[in-house]
């Protein structure tokens, strides 16, 4: 059967795609712009640098910016182990209105009398430390299956279900009449959007998120991020200049150096003995330059069994 021009077409263009892109291995630190869910950054990213394969860190609301961490190649293999990282927000909120969303891009539901004389302290202490919080209604999370941003653009009546989460820093920056600046560090799952509603019902008057920053995400806790801008005005190779080694997003957890033999084991899947008994529940297996073999967990006997192994990865070693 003969195909149409069209389809000729499209197949060429298909193939001229593919073609592109490239194995590219490595971490960069992108600056999210606000405006962008964090997939629509992930590709926009992903395409200035020819990836064949690329992954994000743990999303952003469109209305946020800041720390984006991007995994390219080998490194996407960690960004599970990212997702659960320690993260710090700089949150910008407005008191005396709620919305639908929680934040500034839903519509205003209700408005209240900010009081003259707030106790802000108050009502950020209950929020600190492991609380139950209930995300807000449009969310990403899935109830039963379903997106709750899905189940909320349908019109349902469903209340999300509060989950445990963890709140480390929650303090106070700066007031501006009714306004707020706050700092937070909360770990996986924490939403601020929803901290700031509840800190708004406390007070009695309602609060919704009007800007949000991403700052840091551990094991990035003074990072060099570059925006779109910046990558656009580069040549590729200045680009995969910037690109961390996927040893770096593993920095928190203990190495443990293995000689060629061991190596090669360990790229096999196969089971190693340790030198000494120590129980590790993850460590990183580094080859004699420095390069991550595999993460490994190591029991009470010393056996050293793979969790999750690495291809070799050409270009610059990570840091001593």
């Amino acid at each position: 059967m003969l195909k149409s021009r069209a389809q000729v077409s499209l197949r060429l263009a298909e193939a001229r795609s593919k073609r592109a892109f490239r194995d590219v291995d490595g971490i960069l630190l992108f600056d999210k712009p606000k405006g962008l869910s964090s997939n629509q950054a992930l590709q926009r990213v992903r395409h200035l640098f020819g990836a064949r394969k690329a992954g994000h860190t743990g999303s952003l609301d469109p209305l946020a910016t800041g720390l984006l961490p991007v995994c390219f190649g080998e490194a996407t293999k960690i960004a599970g182990y990212l997702l659960g990282s320690r993260k710090a927000y700089i949150a910008e909120c407005v008191l005396g209105s709620t919305t639908n969303t929680d934040d500034s891009d839903g519509e205003v539901i209700a408005t209240r009398p900010v009081p003259e004389n707030l106790d802000i302290e108050s009502a950020l202490q209950p929020l600190r430390g492991k609380i139950v919080q209930k995300p807000p209604k449009y969310a990403a999370i899935k109830m039963d299956g379903v997106a709750l941003y899905k189940r909320a653009r349908r019109g349902e009546d469903f209340e999300p279900r509060p989950r445990e989460v963890e709140v480390h820093r929650l303090d106070l920056i700066d007031r501006d009449g009714d306004r707020l600046r706050l700092h937070v560090e909360c770990g996986s799952g924490t939403y601020v959007r929803s901290l700031v509603r509840d800190i708004g019902e406390t007070l009695g008057c309602g609060a919704h998120l009007t800007a949000l920053r991403r700052i840091w995400v551990d094991p990035f806790r003074d990072p060099k991020m570059f925006t779109l801008d910046e990558l656009s005005a580069m040549d590729l190779d200045a680009r995969d200049a910037l690109l961390l080694p996927l040893e770096q997003g593993l920095a928190a957890l203990p190495p443990i150096s293995v000689d060629n033999a061991a190596e090669l084991r360990l790229r096999q899947g196969k089971t190693l003995t340790a030198s000494g008994p120590s129980a590790i529940p993850l460590a990183r297996a580094m080859d004699s330059a420095g390069r991550l073999v595999a993460l490994v967990e190591i029991d009470e006997s010393g056996e050293v069994r793979v969790r999750r192994g690495f291809g070799p990865t050409p270009g610059k070693s990570p840091p001593d």
